[in-house]
């Protein structure tokens, strides 16, 4: 039996903009990417602080050190520009697994920066 954990999360982002037109998908600063540990394409759910909606996506790269975060697709009606977000993602582990497992939680500051990065272990 696989059990679902945490595996990133980006806490607070600030929506910088929105694209119904776009195919879908969120896009993501790079370094913030590299930050959390997602990978591209990766699946990820979305937490928009300021209204409650929650939505899942897929992650695609924005240029690095832009302070990017675009939700796509029809997930914009879900969202506005400077809206907080949580976008998290997770992992399904083996139960032999979990004991070595730790969560990458990144704080975001202004202009979408991280000012503090650190991991939660399972257990």
């Amino acid at each position: 039996m696989l059990t679902r954990l945490l595996k990133a999360k980006i806490h607070r982002a600030t929506v910088t903009r929105t694209d119904i037109n776009y195919h879908g998908s969120i896009t993501i600063d790079r370094d913030l990417l590299e930050a959390a540990g997602l990978v591209v394409n990766e699946a990820v759910l979305v937490a928009d602080c300021e209204n409650g909606n929650r939505f899942e996506t897929y992650v695609i790269p924005g240029e690095r050190g832009s302070g990017e975060i675009a939700i796509n697709g029809a997930a914009a009606r879900l969202c506005q520009t400077g809206h907080k977000v949580i976008v998290l993602a997770f992992a399904l582990l083996a139960p032999e697994e979990i004991a070595g497992h730790r969560a990458r939680v990144v704080i975001v500051g202004a202009n979408n920066r991280p000012v503090e990065v650190f991991d939660i272990p399972a257990v």
